[in-house]
């Protein structure tokens, strides 16, 4: 039986020269877990949650955090204090739009239980819309739901493509999903470690290592999918000692990032990034362009993380029988060989 492509690399697609981490995925940051609950009935469902826990949260309380906003058409719970505070106090959550309200309340449930004299808590639950694949005024999303990617959460390899948060999205008129990767860097001498989960949903042309992979030519004629409420949401997460402010201008390349893949950032479009650090040393200050190799990390492990939420998703029948076609994988490595951006392939393996 052949092996399917699971990531971008798997097609010889490498994005920059700084090395990834031991899974290539967020999970390679120390103590950071994800869960996944997909909700996919194989007809109008296609949706679930996707919950990003680092887990020292629950000996430290809070970490230092920043939001970043590309464009605020969207619904991400909590934000406002992340930014006023500087500091992430809960585990983030991703979800269909119409859901992000009772995954809120379930990640509430989580929170209470942990700390049953707390008597305030800021749940951070973000969105995108898959309504063009999934039933979303069915609100399918419940506290099981949630309380299972979040009690689920692990480390290691992470799932990627139509799963979780990703299972109904949309980017760049191919079915994408949940896309995720990381980078080793240098920081002042002291080596860290940066990782990137999306939730991709958003509109444009993609494009692979500066090559544009129109949906019209890859698979022919049809007009590329670009549903409503298209959006992308960015997870970072990150060893180094950065403050709220630096972790902010961290975020802000995330989102930059997300023009080497051919984004539009149309209007309504919700482009968030939110990023935190989990570094038990005090934040450093960093003269100068002490900082510029997270930002590079940052920009590269978003780049890929999204190309992998495209390479790793399959093509998807939903609601009202729309189906969204997956990026054919034999005609996006033949065009990137014929570039001369990757060595030609006989055969994907």
């Amino acid at each position: 039986m052949r092996n399917l492509p699971r990531c971008a690399r798997d097609l010889g697609i490498v994005v920059g020269a700084v090395p990834t981490g031991r899974h290539n995925a967020i999970t390679d940051v120390d103590g950071v877990l994800v869960g996944h609950t997909t909700i996919d009935d194989g007809a109008d469902l296609h949706t679930g949650v996707t919950a990003v826990v680092p887990s020292q949260l629950a000996t430290r309380g809070s970490l230092p955090a920043a939001v970043d906003i590309g464009n605020g058409y969207g619904k991400l719970v909590g934000s406002t204090q992340v930014a006023e505070l500087g500091v992430l106090e809960t585990p983030i959550v991703l979800t269909g739009t119409l859901s992000v309200f009772r995954a809120a309340d379930a990640v509430l449930t989580h929170l209470m239980a942990g700390q049953p004299e707390g008597l305030s808590f800021n749940p951070v639950v973000g969105e995108t819309n898959d309504g063009y694949l999934s039933d979303i005024r069915r609100r399918p999303v419940t506290e099981r739901h949630v309380l299972a990617a979040l009690t689920g959460a692990a480390d290691g390899p992470v799932a990627q493509g139509c799963v979780g948060a990703g299972a109904g999205t949309i980017a760049l008129g191919y079915k994408a999903g949940i896309g995720t990767s990381s980078r080793l860097a240098d920081l002042g001498g002291v080596p860290v470690t940066v990782g990137v989960l999306v939730q991709a949903n958003f509109g444009g042309v993609l494009t692979v290592l500066g090559v544009q992979m129109p949906v019209t030519e890859l698979i022919g004629p049809a007009q590329p999918v670009e549903p409503p409420g298209n959006s992308c949401m960015i997870v970072v997460a990150t060893d180094a000692p950065l403050d709220s402010r630096q972790l902010g201008r961290v975020a802000r390349r995330a989102i930059f990032a997300m023009a080497r893949v051919g984004a539009s950032y149309s209007n309504g479009s919700g482009d968030y990034a939110i990023a935190f650090s989990t570094a038990a040393s005090a934040p450093v200050s960093l003269p100068g362009k002490g900082i510029d190799p997270v930002f590079g990390a940052v920009q590269d492990a978003t780049e890929e993380a999204l190309l992998n939420s495209l390479v790793a998703a399959g093509t998807t029948t939903g609601i009202h029988g729309r189906v969204v076609p997956a990026v054919p994988h034999d005609a996006l490595v033949r065009r990137l060989a014929e570039r001369g951006r990757i060595s030609a392939r006989t055969e994907i393996v």
